[in-house]
């Protein structure tokens, strides 16, 4: 279970008062500091000039015992009741006490400066001292503070700072929060408009949120996520349409025939006819299913490749041997102009140019050649197939590797691949990182299949 709170604006609420905790929190610390030390000073000043008075009033007076019958002089002076004084002789004698807390003398070092430092009792007190001689008498004066006030103030103003800094990360907590709501509203109307945009809205944009800069990367990558799931629709509108057609045709053949067949009694040759025209419509459907299950597998993102080197050459004239009767009969000549290796699936590959030399046989001019060439550059190697015959009209060439899309629908042959035989080129080309492209002009139609420089 995760104690960071889910909601956006409650986590902001939560820095917010974090950041003021500790920005409040560095200032009354600082305060503090300075306040200690500042009264801390003001004790050790009051105590070094309080040593300095009665040192004046002992210089000022005939003798130590003259200054002891006149109590009310110092003690007015010390004025309040947590001062000290101790005037003591060499031999350790008190010769003038003040000490309303019954504290024991300290023991302090001789010295000839005015000294401070805490005393070692268990009381709370600060203490200055100092030496001095007094008609050829030693005598040791000692000052002291009790720093009981000092603390009950510094505590009260400790109390103060804690209850400051709470009922600030109190304020500010709620006012983050009320901040967040506010400026994240945008967003909030965001996250709406988005999900009223259903399958029959794919062409709505989110257009509105450009104008806030935080949010113009998040709308911009939301419009191009729109479009391609829009596109992503047309296609496989347009899929289940064509894949409907594709099979109606067949079926509709199948039914047609065998209702005709069986409506009247037929000879043995009648029915075996039929079983052969039947037989042909099934392997075009075999054809169609076997390419779709093909097109679905190269299409995972985890599908896998049996990458090995590929001679070209090799590879191109063992297609140009199986595919030497269909080139026969159209009187058209394979060339093999191959070279070089490829670091790809020799599989996928054969499959891949075998669907491309087939529609060069199927479609190229007769008596004419059909050439299979490689490039190499630096983006990588380009294995070409070239063939010459009517050029492809410029409106079908960006959908020629669509499923199912034909230039002439009209045209279709027993040998036909449905439709996707150029899908299935680009679905082979995509798992190798690669990509398939057509250039068609009057001297004929080059397909290209262009691996990356790794392949090469």
């Amino acid at each position: 279970m995760k104690l960071y709170p889910h909601a956006l604006s409650l986590r902001l609420a939560v820095m917010f008062a974090l950041v003021s905790v500790l920005l409040l929190g560095s200032i009354g610390f600082y305060l503090y500091q300075s306040l200690e030390r500042e009264i801390a000073w003001r004790d050790d000043q009051a105590l070094l000039g309080r040593l300095e008075r009665v040192q004046a009033l002992i210089n000022d007076s005939a003798s130590i015992e003259q200054l002891r019958n006149r109590p009310k002089l110092y003690e007015n002076m010390l004025g309040n009741s947590d001062n000290l004084l101790w005037v003591v002789d060499k031999s350790g004698q008190v010769l003038i006490e003040i000490n309303p807390v019954d504290m024991s003398l300290p023991k302090l070092p001789a010295t000839a400066q005015a000294r401070l430092g805490d005393g070692n009792s268990s009381i709370s007190v600060r203490l200055a001292w100092k030496d001095l001689n007094q008609e050829g008498r030693g005598l040791t004066l000692i000052a002291g503070k009790l720093l009981s006030e000092r603390e009950q103030m510094l505590a009260a103003y400790r109390l103060k700072l804690w209850f400051a800094m709470s009922v600030g990360a109190l304020l500010a907590f709620v006012l983050g929060g009320w901040v967040s709501r506010r400026g994240l509203r945008p967003v909030r109307m965001l996250a709406k408009h988005a999900a009223a945009i259903d399958v029959q809205h794919l062409h709505l944009r989110l257009n509105e949120f450009n104008q806030l800069s935080e949010l113009q990367a998040l709308s911009n990558a939301l419009n191009q996520m729109l479009a391609r799931l829009e596109d992503g629709f047309a296609q496989l509108s347009r899929f289940s349409e064509d894949l409907a057609h594709e099979m109606r045709t067949p079926l509709s053949n199948l039914m047609g025939h065998t209702q005709q067949t069986l409506r009247y009694s037929r000879s043995i040759e009648d029915y075996q006819n039929l079983l052969v025209s039947n037989q042909e419509e099934y392997e075009r459907l075999a054809r169609m299913i076997d390419s779709m299950l093909f097109l679905a597998r190269t299409e995972h993102s985890n599908a896998s490749l049996n990458r090995q080197v590929i001679d070209l050459h090799d590879l191109v004239e063992q297609l140009c041997e199986y595919f030497e009767g269909v080139a026969q009969e159209r009187d058209v000549t394979l060339i093999n102009q191959a070279q070089g290796e490829l670091q790809a699936d020799p599989v996928l590959i054969r499959r891949a140019l075998a669907n491309l030399l087939s529609n060069a046989l199927r479609y190229g001019a007769p008596a004419a050649q059909v050439i299979i060439s490689t490039m190499a550059s630096e983006e990588g190697i380009a294995v070409s197939v070239h063939n010459q015959g009517e050029p492809i009209a410029a409106e079908h060439l960006p959908r020629l590797f669509e499923r199912f899309y034909r230039c002439d629908p009209s045209r279709n042959q027993p040998d036909d691949s449905g439709g996707l035989g150029l899908a299935i080129v680009r679905s082979i080309m995509q798992l190798h990182d690669g990509q398939v492209t057509v250039d068609s002009r009057q001297s004929g139609t080059c397909f290209s299949l262009v691996f990356p420089i790794r392949s090469a």
